[in-house]
């Protein structure tokens, strides 16, 4: 098993250094390589296709939103290297989601939008750029605005610390995409956790303003932390045929690295309460914030207006 999963982890990195590929023609329109080109995409038997490409649509769209809200920090950061760090990680998530959302494509074709003038636009660049808000699956830690920087570490270090958990299970997915990804994520979403771990600390035992705003954005953010481990019924479906990992398995440990940082920062955990979701329905179900219908329409606009766009 574990030589399986070192090939699939090898035909990712081809696929993920697809990234840099024709980068001086990175726009809307023609001129792409397949992202997933040379891995094997054959949807493994027992699950249905609807149920992967969704499963992959809820990874890939966490990655693509929250990328989005960290890309918002360029030139905006306390500093350059600080500006580069979160424009990384950043960048790392826009990584994960353009396979994820590719590996959904090629799962079911039938989830990719139409373009009504034909547009060559690759698949995974319809799914990010042409789905109505109500069509994401992201949850809605990964969408809030960013507040100021204590609150984007805070967001960082709880999404990071909870997606290092599943990928670490996802490695072991019968889904050989699924797998790879993880494998290559994994490294990415440790640093991830690192940087905010190491940035929580420094907040915390700062000065008294800095504290200040880093309890403020917890407290803050902590009512959509339990949202992330919520298994939805997809997400089940999609874990007992072997291809995914339900949430709810991964909250004992990742709780203990929070209780962890908590400790060393001398900070409490807040006591709120979980934000409710619309007639039951949250981020997963396409019910999100007030917020992120601007968001995607800040997302999306360029690719909307000029569809074949290219420079």
């Amino acid at each position: 098993m574990a030589e399986v999963h070192t090939h699939e982890a090898d035909d990712h990195e081809s696929a993920y250094a697809g990234l840099l590929v024709n980068d001086a023609h990175w726009a809307f329109g023609t001129d792409f390589e397949d992202p997933l080109a040379g891995v094997d995409t054959t949807v493994p038997e027992g699950i249905e296709p609807a149920t992967l490409a969704a499963y992959c649509l809820m990874l890939g769209d966490d990655a693509l939103v929250l990328s989005q809200r960290l890309s918002e920090w360029c030139s905006r950061a306390p500093d350059l290297e600080e500006d580069i760090a979160l424009a990384n990680i950043a960048l790392d998530l826009l990584g994960q989601a353009r396979l994820l959302l590719a590996r959904a494509a090629k799962a079911d074709p039938s989830i990719v939008p139409a373009l009504p003038d034909g547009s060559p636009v690759p698949d995974e660049d319809r799914l990010a750029f042409f789905r109505d808000d109500l069509q994401f699956r992201n949850v809605r830690l990964a969408e809030v605005p960013n507040g100021d920087f204590a609150q984007t570490i805070v967001r960082v270090l709880l999404f990071s610390s909870w997606r290092l958990a599943v990928f670490e299970r996802l490695v072991r997915s019968r889904d050989s995409v699924l797998a790879a990804v993880a494998a290559k994520g994994i490294k990415e979403m440790a640093y991830h956790r690192d940087f905010a771990a190491r940035w929580f600390l420094t907040l915390a035992r700062g000065t008294e303003e800095s504290r200040r705003r880093l309890v403020a954005g917890l407290d803050q953010l902590w009512p959509l932390w339990p949202e992330l481990f919520e298994t939805h019924a997809l997400e089940r479906e999609a874990a007992e045929a072997g291809v995914a990992v339900e949430p709810f398995e991964v909250s004992a440990e990742v709780q203990v690295v929070l209780a962890q940082v908590f400790a060393a920062s001398g900070i409490d955990r807040p006591e709120r309460g979980a934000l409710a979701g619309i007639q039951g329905k949250k981020g997963r179900d396409g019910r999100h914030t007030e917020a992120f219908s601007l968001l995607v329409a800040e997302l999306q606009v360029v690719a909307r207006a000029h569809p074949r766009g290219q420079w």
